[in-house]
């Protein structure tokens, strides 16, 4: 195998597609940083959503992150084209109750983030709020069956990342947990 036949790929350019996918999806930073205030704005009345960008960019800074959101969004797209062999085509198509893949993929996000980001994640895909109203219509055409779930495992993320933070400054530790 020659040098220019290995494999490499720029982390920036994942990142990169990465941002720039979830925005063509309709999904951006401060839709995902208000669900993370809507799940942590009782335990820390100041926080704001613009306070919840920055740990909505940390999550997303993943490599792990980046890798489900542009599996999860191809997937949605290749359903919305009939591009998956049947019955996994309407399966995805109706988002079907028992399929469970697309929150298998969203959990690789929230795993990053200890058992805080697991109740958060389930929480948020039962109450659905935000931006997760508007993933979940099917009004517009388009399917998010997997970007649904990542929305809110981004978010249950941001959340407990905050949490974690939020313990350790309480704590006077220097270096917070879970960068």
């Amino acid at each position: 195998m020659s040098k220019s036949e290995i494999y490499s790929l720029d982390s920036d350019k994942v990142a990169k597609a990465t941002d720039e996918w979830l925005e063509k999806r309709g999904v951006t930073k401060m839709g995902i940083a208000e669900l993370v205030h809507f799940l942590q704005k009782d335990y820390f009345p100041g926080l704001t959503p613009t306070d919840c960008v920055a740990h909505v960019e940390a999550v997303l800074s993943k490599r792990e992150v980046q890798n489900a959101v542009l599996t999860g969004i191809q997937l949605d797209m290749l359903a919305e084209q009939g591009g998956l062999m049947a019955p996994l085509q309407d399966m995805i198509k109706h988002d079907e109750g028992l399929y469970g893949c697309d929150e298998i993929l969203a959990l690789s996000i929230v795993n990053v983030y200890g058992s805080i980001g697991f109740t958060n994640f389930g929480y948020i895909d039962k109450v659905k709020p935000g931006i997760l109203v508007r993933l979940n219509s099917k009004k517009d055409g388009e399917i998010h069956t997997f970007l649904d779930d990542i929305v809110g495992a981004i978010a249950a993320s941001a959340a407990s990342r905050i949490a974690h933070r939020k313990q350790a400054e309480r704590e006077g530790k220097t270096t917070p947990p879970l960068d």
